[in-house]
């Protein structure tokens, strides 16, 4: 069995302006650290384009121990298409619905759950239900065939399944873990160009094996193991891979990634300059030109 952790999920996003207000103030979670990179990712963390990008890590508390998300963010890039992969993200905190009706944020309601949509249209599903220890509770992603996409998470990945009916399944590594919830939609996964990824970690001797299990069942690696650095910080080994939809998993090395993650007292400050020192708006709008999506 793996031992794998749940990390984080992945988000493009257009505005960070209007992403740190939904993030930090609706949400009320706290920027952990805040990346700027010249290039693309090798392991295409920013998606399909080389250019200049950043990454901010943003979650209820430390990446050791709560499942964050990370928005990544491609300069001259201000908006993608939704498909009908990702779901939700479930919250459980009656202190994201005080905030969302203090500012009278837009809230549908759904099956017992309020609904908010990030500026760019990712769902988050809220409970009023207060929880120990992290809010984040599941993320929901679509699947065309569920027996199929439990065999391949359960199989090939090492998680557990916790519950199970006819349309959806709940998995993890753990108890204690966010859960990963699938759920069929009897119809083909369409990724867009708004698609994410979702990151687990697991011991750096068990990559090879995870890498080598798909291999031998013919599974898609997007990345075979690699080093992946990032500028004044550690280095980690990730492996990239594809699930039967086509949703993008990274398992990263936990050894690396604990020391990678430590929060930077400065992630405000880095993320809230950056942000200020972005012209690409104004120099599209010099040229004529509309950003690009």
């Amino acid at each position: 069995m793996v031992k794998g952790r749940a990390l984080h999920f992945v988000f493009k996003i257009g505005n960070r302006i209007d992403n740190a207000k939904f993030y930090r103030d609706i949400l009320g979670m706290k920027y952990l650290r805040h990346e700027e990179f010249d290039e693309g990712c090798k392991a295409s963390c920013n998606g399909p384009y080389d250019g200049k990008w950043s990454k901010s890590m943003v979650g209820y508390g430390p990446e050791d121990n709560y499942f964050v998300v990370e928005l990544t963010y491609n300069y001259g890039i201000d908006s993608y298409k939704l498909g009908n992969d990702f779901r939700g993200i479930t919250i459980s905190s009656p202190t994201v619905l005080s905030n969302a009706k203090n500012a009278g944020y837009p809230m549908k309601q759904e099956n017992g759950y309020s609904i908010l949509e990030s500026p760019d249209g990712y769902k988050f599903y809220i409970s009023s239900e207060p929880v120990t220890g992290d809010p984040v509770q599941k993320v929901s992603l679509s699947c065309s065939n569920l027996s199929r996409s439990v065999d391949y998470w359960t199989r090939l990945c090492g998680m557990k399944v916790y519950s199970q009916d006819s349309k959806s399944a709940l998995l993890s590594f753990d108890d204690n873990q966010c859960k990963l919830e699938l759920v069929d939609i009897g119809q083909p996964v369409d990724h867009a160009t708004a698609f994410g990824r979702i990151a687990f970690s697991c011991p750096a001797e068990e990559q090879p094996k995870i890498q080598r299990a798909m291999e031998d069942a013919g599974q898609k690696i997007l990345n075979p193991l690699l080093s992946l650095d990032t500028p004044g910080k550690a280095t980690v080994q990730v492996v990239i891979l594809a699930d039967p939809d086509g949703h993008e998993i990274c398992f990263v090395c936990d050894e690396g990634f604990r020391v990678l993650s430590q929060i930077d007292p400065k992630a405000d400050q880095l993320h809230d300059e950056a942000v200020k020192n972005d012209k690409s708006s104004e120099w599209f709008a010099k040229k004529g030109l509309a950003k690009g999506n």
